[in-house]
């Protein structure tokens, strides 16, 4: 094996350093070496995709309240113990507890048909018995305020939101059920939020307006929604009836993990790099985001191996609660006080384990054209350039993720693993996600490209 290992570092190496030579910056000449031994491991490692099949297979699935999501704290512990990372601990963290109970759908007029259906997370019951309600479909929330409460009064609202991007097309999922509820609707239904789907219905969190009713919400797939769709624009009433027992039970414990590489120099300083181990409660939370963590937590184990010890300290954190409450990124932020500002920049992977890109980034008060933002950029770029060998050398502005929101509003400088995400969202958030779905390969660069850039950040001379 170490043979091999020795191959693929000497095979990688070459390719950085023949690639950098026409256009090499400072960071480039510097690094080139760190960043074939990195890129060389990574691209023959076993370890990380054997962690992953563990969490996903034998743990599964991973909702904030559950006792999936405490065996893999426990177990996430317990290995980066293992793999003898420092100052390895979790950060106790009180996460919500919303238990989906049974659920069903279906259409009683004018045809008997099931509805392929999961409610979304935080969704409130429907009474004893469900509701049956004539349904109204709309495509976006203009055309749900013009037809006004006198259409949508004791209805079920359908949106069939064409896609249009993750970003957009996610709010009729998560407010969706609290504008329907101003205009009097008695539940709300949402097409699943994705680009393609093989009759696949998508969860999700919703968000309820304090100062309207909470409705029971649930996504049923794409295909149901287009028929749905097509019947009433026929003039065909359709009746839905809906049945939840979803409810939400006190707050629960849980925990951020983390484990790190002090730095030799600068110790105080860090850069962290992770991923959220929390899943929704289907599927095996593979690409969303057991890939995310574990593939920044072994690209932290590979530095380790390779004896590279930064100058600033490398922290990897398996965030808690990223999917219905983000608990886990606030308690980590306040946790650290004013030593906030001690952090160089927070990496993290929440895109899915596919063919990766490079990362997009922020900081937040800094316009693009900013001279200091223009200034990162470029030593960005530098860096990227060692990972041209593994096709992620793309350097883009406006990134990062959710768990490390309330850093990057604190200043820190947040990035975003970017992936090619042609099937992500085919995946996101359904029984699909499992880890039959991860390649190899792809995974082994994602690995690579999170060692490269947290460690050349953290071991640099000046700050980004």
């Amino acid at each position: 094996m170490k043979s091999t290992v020795l191959a693929a570092v000497f095979l990688f190496g070459s390719v950085l350093l023949f690639g950098a030579a026409q256009t090499a910056g400072p960071l480039d000449l510097e690094y080139r070496e760190a960043a074939g031994r990195l890129i060389g491991a990574a691209m023959v490692d076993r370890g990380g995709y054997d962690k992953l099949a563990y969490l996903t297979t034998r743990i599964g699935n991973r909702l904030s309240g559950s006792s999936g999501l405490e065996r893999a704290v426990a177990w996430v512990t317990a290995q980066m113990k293992a793999d003898g990372l420092d100052n390895v601990r979790a950060q106790a963290v009180k996460v919500p507890h919303w238990v989906r109970g049974s659920e069903s759908a279906q259409i009683v007029k004018p045809i008997q048909k099931p509805l392929n259906m999961l409610g979304l997370g935080r969704s409130v019951a429907t009474p004893k018995g469900g509701i049956t309600a004539p349904v109204v479909v709309v495509t976006d929330f203009d055309e749900l305020d013009k037809l006004g409460a006198e259409t949508v009064k004791g209805k079920i609202v359908l949106y069939d939101a064409p896609w249009q991007g993750y970003a957009r097309t996610v709010l009729y999922r998560s407010s969706g059920a609290s504008r329907a509820a101003r205009l009097g609707a008695v539940a709300s239904l949402v097409r699943s939020v994705t680009p393609r789907s093989i009759y696949s219905p998508h969860t999700g969190a919703l968000g309820y307006d304090a100062a309207l009713p909470m409705i029971p919400s649930a996504a049923i797939t794409a295909e149901d929604a287009a028929w749905i769709h097509q019947m009433t624009a026929m003039g065909q009433e359709v009746q839905v009836h809906l049945q939840m027992d979803a409810e939400m039970l006190p707050d629960a414990d849980s925990a951020n993990v983390m484990g790190e590489i002090v730095g030799r120099e600068r110790p105080d300083e860090v850069v962290v790099v992770g991923g959220h181990l929390d899943s929704w409660d289907v599927g095996q939370g593979a690409h969303d985001d057991g890939a995310g963590i574990v593939a920044a937590w072994r690209a932290v184990t590979l530095m380790k191996e390779l004896g590279l010890k930064p100058r600033r300290t490398i922290r990897v954190v398996a965030w808690t609660n990223e999917e219905n409450g983000t608990r886990g990124g606030n308690a980590y932020r306040d946790g650290l006080g004013a030593d906030v500002g001690k952090h160089v920049a927070a990496i993290e992977m929440d895109e899915g384990a596919e063919r990766p890109l490079g990362f997009a980034y922020s900081i937040v008060g800094l316009a693009k054209t900013d001279a200091r933002m223009l200034k990162a950029t470029a030593t960005l770029r530098e860096i990227a350039r060692l990972l041209e060998a593994v096709g992620a050398n793309s350097i883009e502005t406006e990134g990062g993720e959710t768990d490390i929101g309330p850093l990057m509003q604190a200043g820190v400088p947040g990035f975003g693993l970017s992936t090619v995400n042609e099937h992500y969202f085919d995946w996101h958030h359904t029984n699909a996600d499992t880890f039959d779905k991860i390649d190899l390969q792809d995974f082994r660069k994602c690995i690579a490209s999170l060692a490269v850039m947290a460690y050349v950040l953290a071991d640099m001379p000046g700050r980004l």
